[in-house]
C-alpha cells in the first residue's frame, strides 16, 4: 500500500495554523472542501539530511548517504 498527501487542509494554500482563511474557521487532518487548492511544495529540501532514517538501521543505503543525495526511500522527518 502506498501513503500520499491527500487532499486535506493541512495541504492546502488557505490552511495556516489549524485556520482556514477561505472559510474563517478551525480545520484538521480531517478537513477538506471544494476550494482545496494544493500547496506548491509541501518541502522543498528533500536530502538525505532531512530524511528520517538519515544515519539510522532502516536507512536503505547506510555507505552512500550524505548531505544533498536524495534516493526513492526518502521519508520526512516531520509531517506538518
Amino acid at each position: 500500500m502506498s501513503i500520499r498527501l491527500g487532499n486535506s487542509c493541512v495541504n492546502c494554500q488557505k490552511y495556516e495554523d489549524h485556520f482556514c482563511q477561505l472559510h474563517e474557521t478551525t480545520v484538521g487532518t480531517k478537513h477538506t472542501c471544494d476550494s482545496f487548492d494544493m500547496r506548491a511544495a509541501i518541502k522543498d529540501d528533500n536530502n538525505c539530511t532531512t530524511c528520517s532514517r538519515y544515519m539510522s538501521a532502516t536507512c536503505p543505503n547506510p555507505k552512500k548517504a550524505a548531505p544533498h543525495m536524495l534516493c526513492n526511500h526518502w521519508a520526512p522527518q516531520e509531517v506538518a
